[in-house]
């Protein structure tokens, strides 16, 4: 069956009219055509020239007829499945289902002195059994940490697609640099029937360059699906208007799809927007900011005319240096947003400032705040036996009651969410019981979880395979010279352990 995620149950919310919507996408169209992208990869430009496009090639400039852009989007899949290494975290996407997924932090957040740090292995490999445990995390994409100590850059991302592949069995997201794919495409085929998503990152403005190019290719051709985002910054790389930058966002978005489509029709899609106004006292992105739920609804409201899932990429990140109040409704309030606006995915867990910090306490925390989104999304069942008619009738009026009821028995844990974190106790239990907060309470969470929790492992063989591919990936780069002594000396004592992979 797979996971199931959440259920919207009624329209989504449209805060643009049809029309438009419609002047949005023919201005998308009009820049497609007479301004088109830069896409700076040569196998790319070709596929394009034959297929219609005017193309120069001293410019890496491509120019794109709204007939092939709109073929192309009808090409695009409306729903469809992505396997996991367990069918039962199988994701469905599209329709009215919405799942929530991570979003990266660069480092890890000291709790102590709220000043970020690169994790050990060890640290790595509990936030990815933390994110495995949540009920409401569907999806850990990319990293989610961007590697850990003792480890060669360029190893980073291979060794965190090994990391979530042994330590979660929910779909995992590819990235890719430096020829990276090669490697994470091989370690998803050795896993018996997993699939997973791969990442692909435009270059706004209207630009694609030749490692994403390179790498569409790749995964692609490996039968991968495609999670696309565009990330432009409000006044920076995109216009500073909301409409303007939707507009930019759909060109590259659409050119992307093109590409994808010309080398695979049919190949399966997932739209992210990941746009943030600009700060204009720091020059950095707004994190956090109204105007970045503006932009995921209209952006949502456009795909879905379109027909293809959309991501709300942007949710997840915000302003704040820690784990506080604001940190929480910057967060929630742009979440349910891009939940009532039709979004197919949520980019939320673990994340605090900007992609720079995530703590596995803030995962267990936006767990709660994603079961509540949840739960709101899914309405309210109005039928002949929630309606309860009969038993109000029977109860009558005082001392009636309802507490020892069947009917409440049956149904109270199907019309409330339950959180994990949230401090629910009365004043006098809260003072009995050390006066704690919901901090400390995921941070006991957090402890139950990596104490009690087991993910279903890799077989011997499964294992055996994995780590064979990290060793080809080491023996390339270190051919290429990309890996210095010093850094494979570090990396040996980790390899050398006796508690590797591990710690």
């Amino acid at each position: 069956m797979g996971l199931k995620g959440f259920t919207r149950n009624f329209e989504p919310l449209k805060i643009l009219s049809d029309e438009q919507v419609r002047k949005i996408h023919m201005e998308t169209m009009g820049v497609l055509q007479e301004t088109g992208v830069k896409i700076e990869h040569d196998r790319a430009l070709h596929l394009l020239e034959k297929n219609g496009c005017d193309v120069d090639f001293d410019e890496n400039q491509v120019q794109i007829p709204p007939s092939l852009a709109e073929e192309c989007l009808r090409d695009c899949p409306s729903s469809f499945r992505i396997k996991a290494r367990e069918s039962e975290n199988d994701l469905v996407i599209g329709s009215n289902r919405v799942y929530f997924a991570t979003f990266p932090g660069f480092q890890k957040l000291d709790l102590e002195t709220w000043e970020p740090y690169t994790p050990s292995r060890k640290e790595y490999y509990e936030l990815i059994t933390v994110l495995d445990a949540l009920p409401n995390l569907h999806i850990p994409i990319a990293y989610p940490y961007f590697g850990f100590k003792g480890v060669p850059r360029v190893m980073n991302v291979p060794e965190c697609v090994a990391g979530k592949i042994r330590n979660s069995s929910k779909v995992q997201m590819l990235s890719y640099q430096k020829d990276c794919e090669i490697f994470n495409i091989k370690m998803v085929e050795v896993v018996d029937r997993m699939e997973a998503v791969a990442a692909a990152h435009v270059a706004p403005p209207l630009t694609i360059d030749q490692k994403m190019s390179k790498a569409i290719f790749r995964h692609i051709e490996a039968g991968i699906p495609i999670w696309m985002s565009s990330g432009g910054i409000m006044g920076g790389s995109h216009p500073s208007t909301i409409a303007g930058s939707v507009v930019t966002n759909n060109a590259e978005q659409i050119a992307e799809i093109v590409l994808c489509q010309l080398i695979r029709k049919g190949t399966r899609i997932l739209v992210q927007d990941v746009a943030f106004p600009q700060n204009m006292r720091t020059g950095a992105p707004g994190f956090g900011a109204i105007g970045v739920a503006l932009h995921q609804s209209v952006n949502s409201q456009i795909w879905r005319e379109y027909g293809i899932p959309s991501v709300a990429g942007a949710p997840g990140s915000t302003s704040s240096k820690k784990i506080d109040f604001q940190c929480g409704y910057e967060k929630a309030i742009g979440a349910l947003i891009a939940a009532l606006s039709g979004a197919s995915a949520i980019q939320f867990h673990s994340c605090i400032y900007g992609e720079k910090t995530a703590h596995p306490v803030q995962a267990i925390l936006d767990d709660d705040i994603a079961g509540m989104i949840g739960r709101y999304i899914e309405g309210v069942e109005v039928s002949d036996e929630t309606l309860a008619i009969d038993l109000i009738n029977k109860v009558g009026p005082i001392p009636g009651n309802y507490l020892n009821k069947e009917h409440t028995r049956k149904w109270w844990k199907k019309e409330q969410f339950v959180p994990q974190a949230t401090n629910r106790m009365t004043p006098t239990e809260w003072v009995k019981k050390e006066k704690k907060d919901c901090i400390d309470h995921a941070k006991e969470k957090m402890r139950e979880i990596l104490e009690t929790y087991e993910s279903k492992p890799l077989t011997d063989d499964q294992e055996e395979a994995v780590e064979n591919v990290l060793n080809e990936a080491r023996e390339y780069y270190l051919e290429k010279d990309i890996i210095t002594d010093k850094e494979w000396k570090e990396y040996e004592k980790q390899l050398e352990s006796s508690s590797y992979p591990y710690e």
